[in-house]
């Protein structure tokens, strides 16, 4: 063992190579997903890469190890292809790329890396060839030839009609006069561009694609006898505004505009940092309620919530999204970002109607839809994305809307809708104060609940919180899904409706008749008293057929004997409450007579010991009540089973024989 310790670690870095072994420096992002495509082409012959095509498209990626599984991007299917990894090259008759491409000037470099039309517009300059050609150590951020061509037409005109001011101009802005490799290029860094010293952004993503200026490095470091070039799929141009700049210059940003100023976000979105913005337009505006808008307009915290959940915390290039990724905006919320195609998705959604607007501080995409974040809602709103519509429509049927549109601190306990699938009570005075009491007095967060907390309700009741080891309930409802934290209320989605506790056990079993025997029981053995005063029990209540069911004598020599009534009562009577949301799959509950009893929960069936409950959760000040079928016997007074007759004899024989090896 201890040398098989020392060789798996051995193996493992011969297999990854030298920079991976502990003692080498780490590898870049896309230095891994090359590496990992260099190993799915080894196969093929030395220096060979496997990559993933867009099929339809030219669009080709070194693959890591999800997507080489997955062979999908952005939702659409690839196709594996090999070829030379960067900066090999196939000889005639060999497997693989074993030759090492030429080392020669930037110039030449730009034609074997099949970067031509950037070659032949350096060519139409007079000064940029001999420099190229020259002494000096540059890094050049070519376009590819279908950068070129993707321009429109006006662009490209008025870049070769002017080759020696406007062209050299935009090819000195791809060049740095230094070598920068990948594994210097930094996520968030700016490179200084040998054109006015203006800056390029750069971007090295998690999953190894590196942008410069949302353009996506293609092929890289393909070394040159006087610097490095890096094959890029667009033309960039430089960047001269702030996000809060374009905002202002921007005419679809009017009511964003007037927002931003209202908030004070001005400042955050003019000053350093690198930001994504999914700034909405007019249009997305638009859409939303008019109410509902100006309520949002007028609150200035509402508005920065707002706002700021439309800003990412980092800069997000559309190009690096290859498939779906959870960002945290400066909200605080998640916000799922993918791809289907060329369109970007936010949510699913694909509201994206311009991507990759360049700012000094970031990145804008235009998106057609708000994004109100939960923090800026009314419960009301809130409602309107989960599963509790029923529950609200019985509110506003009671008068109660008010409370949910509000700016009341309250927290309210919804129903979902599959607690009202044999229907909805009738709207009276008695349902309203029953809604009444599903709304908390103040704003909550269920992971702040502690068990036996008290919670005050509008309809004048004290609720107590439960906590147990799977579920988390208030009374005899418990919480169905995550929190919803509004502007003012928040909202628990439940499991059913909720009974606030009416007495205390002696008042529950004496209200109902089907309790009559049982409740005489209590009487005869002197545990009223118990089930009167404050505590937290669970009662298992044998119905008046549970004891008829007894046979005649039994039933009265029970009712006869106090002691032993009492034992078999203290046996249906748990010391702490436990509510049928809280059983799980076992529960061992012990009683007040000291052995446990067995409570279980399957497909919605309660039982204890294997006796199905008939009635669950009548809640009581001082516990709660479940009724059964059935008189639960304690174990001491169970029938011996067949199988323990046996193990009974077999330890009798056991017992004789080793008494009979000693004599």
């Amino acid at each position: 063992m201890a040398l098989l310790g020392r060789l798996l670690p051995l193996a493992l870095a011969l297999a990854l190579g030298p920079a991976a072994t502990p003692a080498g420096p780490a590898r870049s992002p896309y230095q891994l997903v090359l590496q990992h495509s260099r190993l799915r082409g080894r196969q093929h012959g030395p220096n060979v890469c496997a990559v993933q095509k867009l099929i339809g498209t030219n669009k080709k990626y070194f693959t890591n190890c999800k997507q080489w599984y997955q062979r999908k991007i952005c939702g659409k299917s690839t196709v594996i292809s090999y070829e030379c990894c960067p900066g090999y090259e196939k000889v005639p008759g060999e497997k693989g790329c074993p030759a090492a491409l030429p080392l020669s000037n930037l110039y030449e470099t730009l034609g074997v890396v099949g970067a031509t039309t950037t070659q032949l517009y350096t060519d139409r300059t007079e000064k940029l060839r001999p420099e190229m050609e020259g002494p000096g150590s540059f890094t050049i951020f070519a376009p590819s030839n279908e950068a070129w061509s993707s321009l429109p037409a006006e662009v490209l005109d008025s870049l070769v009609s002017n080759v020696n001011i406007e062209l050299l101009n935009a090819l000195r802005y791809h060049m740095v006069d230094r070598r920068v490799l990948t594994d210097e290029l930094k996520h968030g860094m700016a490179l200084t561009s040998m054109y006015q010293n203006s800056n390029i952004q750069i971007h090295h993503y998690p999953n190894g694609i590196v942008t410069v200026n949302c353009a996506r490095l293609l092929k890289a470091d393909h070394h040159a006898t006087n610097g490095v070039v890096h094959l890029i799929d667009k033309v960039i141009s430089t960047v001269t505004n702030n996000i809060q700049q374009i905002i202002e210059i921007e005419d679809t940003f009017e009511t964003l505009r007037a927002a931003v100023a209202a908030s004070g976000l001005n400042t955050l979105l003019e000053g350093d940092g690198q930001y994504t913005l999914l700034a909405p337009t007019n249009e997305a505006f638009e859409k939303i309620p008019a109410e509902t808008l100006n309520r949002i307009l007028g609150d200035p915290e509402a508005l920065r919530d707002l706002l700021n959940n439309h800003i990412l915390k980092s800069a997000m290039c559309a190009e690096a999204i290859v498939a779906g990724l959870s960002l945290e905006t400066l909200e605080g919320t998640t916000l799922e970002v993918g791809c289907s195609g060329d369109m970007l998705t936010i949510n699913g959604k694909p509201i994206i109607s311009n991507k990759d607007v360049l700012a000094t501080n970031g990145v804008i995409h235009f998106i057609d839809e708000l994004l109100i974040p939960d923090s800026a809602k009314t419960l009301f709103e809130l409602a309107a994305d989960s599963d509790v519509s029923t529950a609200i429509d019985l509110f506003r049927q009671a008068g109660l809307s008010s409370h949910l549109s509000g700016n009341e601190r309250l927290t309210l306990l919804a129903p979902m809708n599959s607690v009202f699938k044999d229907g909805t009570p009738p709207i009276n005075a008695r349902t309203k104060n029953l809604l009444l009491n599903h709304m908390i007095k103040d704003q909550l967060a269920s992971k702040y609940l502690y068990h036996g907390q008290t919670l005050d309700t509008l309809g004048g009741r004290k609720l107590r919180v439960f906590v147990y080891r799977n579920s988390l309930c208030i009374e005899n409802s418990c919480i169905a899904a995550h929190d919803k934290r509004g502007r003012y209320g928040t909202l628990f989605t439940m499991d059913r409706m909720l009974t606030p506790p009416m007495g205390t056990v002696m008042d529950v079993l004496k209200g109902d008749n089907r309790f009559s025997m049982l409740v005489a029981a209590i009487q005869s053995a002197g545990l009223t008293e118990t089930l009167n005063r404050e505590g937290v029990y669970t009662v298992f209540a044998p119905t008046n057929e549970a004891f008829q069911a007894l046979p005649r004598g039994e039933l009265n020599k029970l009712m006869g004997n106090a002691k032993e009534l009492a034992n078999i009562l203290k046996y249906h009577v748990g010391d702490e409450i436990l509510v049928s949301g809280g059983i799980g799959a076992l529960v061992r509950l012990k009683s007040l007579q000291g052995d446990k009893l067995e409570v279980s929960s399957k497909n919605n069936v309660v039982s204890v010991n294997k006796e199905p409950v008939a009635e669950v959760d009548i809640m009581a000040t001082n516990g709660v009540v479940h009724a059964i079928s059935s008189v639960l016997q304690p174990p001491a007074n169970r029938p011996q089973e067949r199988g323990d007759e046996l193990a009974d004899s077999a330890l009798e024989i056991f017992k004789q024989a080793s008494a009979f090896s000693r004599v």
